[in-house]
């Protein structure tokens, strides 16, 4: 293998492929279509590769014999650490020069990752924002645990009004029959909440239970349904029972009933302000350390290959792509919907993916040049941190995820640390 560089983001890898190396290929591209070659005389699937090469000859089977070797060959490459490649190959082969029992080179053409010229790192001038938490806002935390915390009981009145819970069954008619989808029994709704057509929550209110009561109305005109849609309808409504939400005391049993580790209203107070106010310092944090790299970037000379561009802005619109199926649409109308053309699209991602990659590789070079590294203690960590939040073994972590790339995910979040710390953070 030689290996030279082209320019400052490309490099070209030359083999020599030996006459045994592609007698391989042929073999494994034989392997691909045994099963389906037939010869009269012969049953299918029981042909050898002799026998096929004296009725076809070997050129049909040359295509998936190179790219059996190119497979192998590409493999050398990205275990060798004179680059580091960062995109697919183009290969610069002259098929003239293919002929069996003899040597023939070719070149993988390949972006490479790129070298980094560190700005300033250590000091940089970011500014702060002083940090504290209002009365309201712990307030705000107790109502809301509060809420989570309420209970439906049976409404010690029988007459339905607004934000009360129903309980009751219903049936859709239009023009006397049934239309799908408008039936249902011991459906549970909040009136007032809005969840029924405009109408129906309305005139449900002032009800009694075990009221059998029809409901008049239309559906709106640009209803989902266009069966249904602007049409008039009416709902055979009973009303089963009311129930209320039921909202508990704040005091020293409900907050020992949250399991929090405090006992009083008082303690449990202060441990939501310190919640709130260490959410809040890691959203600090990591306002101030994205200001530093983004400074840190723009200081730093770093060139990034199209190659490796197109590659995560590939990556980025086949996610997209993915979403958009869920909802049936294609992923030119779903960016639409954001009052973009594709053009646009793809020229914003662009934009974000070569600032991201250029980003990523000056952390990745601070990283080095600050030599940090992570240790075992930490690898081990980080698998059983994985291993928790999707709640399977280690092992099986492993098997996905090898550990230099722990390694690197770690040394990043140091390195990052290591920004954060270094900076100059003025309030």
């Amino acid at each position: 293998m030689k290996v030279e560089r082209i320019n400052e983001n490309t490099a070209k890898y030359t083999f020599e492929v030996t006459p045994e190396e592609f007698e391989h290929g042929l073999a494994h591209a034989f392997e691909l279509i045994k099963d389906e070659v037939q010869i009269k005389g012969f049953r299918k699937g029981h042909v050898t590769q002799k026998q096929y090469e004296s009725k076809f000859g070997d050129k049909g089977l040359y295509e998936d014999a190179l790219n059996h070797v190119f497979g192998h060959k590409f493999d050398e490459a990205l275990k060798d650490q004179t680059f580091r490649i960062v995109g697919e190959p183009e290969i610069d082969l002259d098929i003239t020069t293919v002929e069996r029992g003899k040597s023939f080179t070719f070149s993988f053409i390949v972006p490479i990752k790129p070298d980094v010229t560190l700005g300033n790192y250590k000091g940089v001038e970011v500014d702060g924002e002083e940090i504290s938490v209002t009365d309201e806002e712990v307030e705000l935390r107790v109502e809301q645990d509060l809420t989570k915390k309420e209970v439906l009981k049976d409404k010690e009145g029988d007459t339905l009004e607004e934000g009360d819970t129903a309980i009751f069954d219903f049936k859709g008619l239009k023009d006397g029959v049934a239309f799908e989808g408008g039936t249902a029994e011991n459906y549970q709704l909040v009136i007032g909440s809005g969840q029924f057509i405009p109408g129906f929550e309305e005139q449900m209110v002032g009800m009694k239970v075990e009221e059998q009561r029809n409901i008049n109305l239309s559906f709106p005109e640009d209803y989902h349904a266009e069966d249904l849609a602007g049409q008039a309808v009416v709902f055979e409504v009973k009303l089963w029972e009311i129930k209320v939400k039921v909202r508990p005391e704040l005091n020293d049993q409900f907050v020992r009933s949250l399991d929090l580790g405090v006992k009083t209203v008082a303690e449990y107070k202060e441990h939501i302000r310190k919640d709130i106010l260490n959410a809040k310092e890691i959203q600090e944090k990591a306002r101030v350390t994205d200001s530093v790299v983004l400074q840190v970037t723009e200081d730093s000379v770093v060139k990034i290959p199209q190659a490796m561009i197109d590659y995560e802005t590939n990556q980025y619109k086949q996610n997209l792509e993915a979403q958009a199926k869920q909802y049936g649409l294609d992923i030119e109308t779903y960016i639409s919907f954001s009052g973009q053309t594709m053009e646009q699209f793809t020229e914003e991602v662009n934009k974000q993916s070569e600032l991201r990659l250029q980003q990523m590789l000056v952390i990745e070079a601070i990283m080095h040049a600050e030599k940090i590294t992570a240790t075992d203690d930490e690898v081990t960590k980080k698998y059983e941190e994985i291993a928790s939040q999707y709640n399977i073994p280690v092992t099986e972590v492993k098997k996905y995820i090898d550990e230099n790339s722990i390694k690197l995910e770690v040394g990043f979040s140091k390195t990052l640390d290591f920004l954060y710390e270094n900076a100059k953070i003025v309030k």
